[in-house]
């Protein structure tokens, strides 16, 4: 079974009254912080982490409410707001005694990051997005029909009660539906890898349903009041994407613009999981983006 990324400590780290991040730290150098998507854990980063800790503190956080860090119950819709969990991630960068960091967010670690950058641009000294767009902007593209591939944030925008049941009751089935229909690579998520994130998951519904539920509610307000007072992402931004647009009919990079001073978008044609699936590729923009 894998239990971690090689060559790297985990750690249990408090954050937030009640919240301890479960960390994987590596390497030695200027820190680069790496978050994780849905429905994974920290050891999505198990190709890139290692290959980036030749030079870098290399900071590999479960975000809260997934994998094995804490999972609160959401006492209100800021619990698992992304500026609640960008400011777990400003603390656990304290606490391990780096400043300034690299941040690197893909799918749901991406939102967590995004909102890092605009909370907190005196600590992000890059910013690396994978595959998503602004929380604001994903609810505006997406319509009609083609709005089908997002049904996830349907549901789990609904109150609380059914969606939690709902997807309890087949977890397994259900988070492993995105594993298999995000990928282009199925085998670039090994047997071993996939059963952890099931179990993860299944662990983990309410918390990672509140998350996505904060999306829809809390998370758009504060990206709307960011947009209305013109603030924007004042560091160097990578963004790498599927060819979104292209189905969903929009200008990806054209939509980014707005957020961000300093832009470098890409289209992969890696699948969703393209840490996993273009490990090297992503290493090679990450590094690229920190000589910016």
């Amino acid at each position: 079974m894998n239990t971690g990324i090689p060559g790297f400590e985990t750690r249990q780290i408090d954050v937030a009254d009640g919240v301890r991040l479960h960390t994987a730290v590596g390497g030695e150098g200027p820190a680069v912080v790496l978050l994780h998507g849905f429905p994974q854990t920290h050891l999505m980063w198990r190709h890139v982490a290692p290959a980036l800790a030749g030079h870098h503190t290399v900071i590999c956080p479960d975000l809260r409410g997934y994998g094995s860090s804490s999972k609160p119950e959401a006492a209100g819709e800021d619990t698992y707001s992304k500026r609640t969990m960008a400011t777990d991630i400003i603390r656990l960068a304290d606490t391990l005694g780096h400043d300034r960091f690299t941040l690197v967010g893909h799918d749901r670690g991406a939102h967590v990051a995004f909102r890092a950058g605009l909370d907190h641009p005196d600590r992000i000294s890059h910013l690396a997005i994978l595959d998503i767009l602004p929380t604001l902007d994903t609810w505006n593209v997406l319509h009609g029909t083609s709005a089908a591939v997002a049904f996830h944030l349907y549901l789990m925008a609904q109150p609380p009660g059914l969606p939690e049941q709902m997807i309890a009751a087949t977890a397994d089935a259900f988070f492993g539906h995105f594993l298999d229909a995000w990928s282009a690579s199925p085998d670039a998520i090994p047997a071993d890898v996939r059963a952890a994130y099931l179990r993860a998951s299944r662990n983990a519904v309410p918390s990672i349903v509140a998350d996505y539920r904060a999306t829809a509610t809390i998370d758009v307000t504060h990206d709307q009041a960011d947009l209305d007072a013109g603030n924007r992402l004042t560091m160097p931004v990578t963004v790498v994407q599927q060819d979104w647009g292209r189905h969903l009919d929009f200008d990806a990079a054209a939509t980014w613009r707005p957020w961000t001073d300093d832009l470098q978008h890409f289209t992969t044609q890696a699948g969703h999981f393209m840490a996993e699936e273009a490990p090297e590729d992503i290493t090679t923009l990450i590094l690229d983006l920190m000589k910016r």
